[in-house]
């Protein structure tokens, strides 16, 4: 569930969102800027037993957070 999501949400409902979806939603990006950290640092060797290549990890490896 993205911010927007959250926003959304937040408007059909007309109530602000709960603390245990704000929670998930900033788990899900620590998790996700520590996943892209770690992608960003392999080599060449792991990237491609994974079948990326240096430019996919890069792109990916360079998406802000938030953006799924």
């Amino acid at each position: 569930m993205t911010m927007i999501d959250l926003t959304l949400t937040a408007v059909r409902s007309r109530r602000l969102p709960q603390w245990n979806e704000i929670r998930e939603l900033l788990t899900e990006w620590r998790q996700r800027a520590r996943s892209r950290r770690e992608l960003w640092a392999l080599d060449d060797r792991e990237l491609w037993d994974m079948g990326l290549t240096r430019m996919e990890a890069d792109n990916e490896a360079n998406k802000p957070f938030w953006e799924a």
